[in-house]
């Protein structure tokens, strides 16, 4: 959802900068933030399940020799 979020704040941010709506603007800029941060928080909540996954595996492998 963050790179849709991204996509159209950004539609709509420039929409505002072509028709001069300041409050179009900076909606389209809060929204463009919002997807870039939920891109982030995937990114991070992808990077800590691998870790998790890395730590079940050696536990596993320790309990196993």
């Amino acid at each position: 959802m963050g790179l849709l979020d991204k996509l159209l704040g950004r539609s709509k941010k420039a929409a505002g900068d072509m028709t001069g709506d300041s409050s179009m603007q900076r909606e389209g800029a809060a929204q463009e933030r919002q997807g870039a941060a939920e891109d982030s928080a995937a990114k991070h909540e992808e990077m800590a399940q691998d870790k998790r996954n890395e730590a079940a595996e050696a536990r596993a492998e320790r309990e196993h020799s």
